[in-house]
């Protein structure tokens, strides 16, 4: 249940160590203690830190679950796992992957991989948190999109695809969930500092991990249900996606 403050009793991070995804529960945690409930890759070398990461922030607990993407008949007992402990207040749907754009769409493993991972994924557990949900009443879901999935552009559409169904699929869940209390934030930064972004040639508004986490407790806070980081890309895509292809697959984007 939420407090007086609007901060969330409880947790959870699906993806639990998305660099973006603890930056969010970090900003949450400022508010206010919560269980967190990190789900992570069986294995993962990165949990214990992101562990150490939520207890410095301010979390009373921090419990660690596996959670394997790329296995969706294990997601059942991932959901249970994580609701075991009582009512979850906030979800952050964080997990996701993006190879070389251009050696990903020439090679079929890593590009069904990238469609699993980043969509099927996300439907997987969605469907699996809305029936909890629903049941449980006020909640918030975060699901971690992408400006490239807002159009797809030529230079990384797999990337750009796979989050754009996961865009669309969060904002209908959004929508059928509605009169259950539930509200669903769809998040469409464009390029953010982490690790997975280190080797990449940075693009024009990059923004570090702390501003989109900021950007979403504001969203949140307003009740929105899209927030684009920074909130230029809103004004950039809305001319982009009214651009006929012709033109638009000669832009440098």
């Amino acid at each position: 249940m939420f407090n007086a403050v609007d901060s969330p009793q409880s947790i959870l991070i699906l993806g639990g160590s998305s660099e973006i995804g603890l930056a969010i529960a970090s900003e949450f945690l400022v508010r206010g203690p919560a269980r967190v409930i990190l789900a992570v890759v069986p294995g993962d070398p990165t949990a214990d830190a992101a562990a150490d990461t939520m207890r410095k922030a301010g979390a009373t607990s921090v419990e660690l679950i596996d959670y394997d993407a790329t296995k969706p008949e294990t997601h059942p007992e991932t959901i249970e796992k994580a609701f075991a402990g009582g009512d979850v207040d906030l979800t952050i749907v964080a997990a996701g992957v993006q190879f070389d754009d251009e050696e990903v769409w020439q090679d079929q493993r890593k590009a069904v991989f990238t469609a699993n991972i980043n969509y099927t994924a996300a439907v997987s557990v969605g469907v699996l948190l809305g029936q909890k949900l629903k049941h449980q009443g006020r909640a918030q879901i975060v699901a971690m999109s992408s400006v490239a999935g807002e159009r797809v552009r030529r230079s990384n559409f797999v990337y750009g695809s796979s989050k754009a169904g996961l865009d669309g699929f969060y904002l209908g869940l959004g929508e059928a969930l509605a009169d259950d209390g539930v509200h669903v934030l769809v998040v469409r930064p464009g390029q953010v500092r982490t690790r997975l972004s280190a080797n990449v040639k940075e693009a024009p508004l990059t923004v570090n991990k702390d501003v989109v986490a900021k950007a979403v407790i504001k969203a949140v806070d307003d009740n929105k249900e899209i927030v684009w980081v920074p909130g230029t890309f809103r004004f950039i895509m809305t001319v982009l996606r009214h651009i006929p292809r012709k033109v638009f697959r000669k832009l440098p984007v």
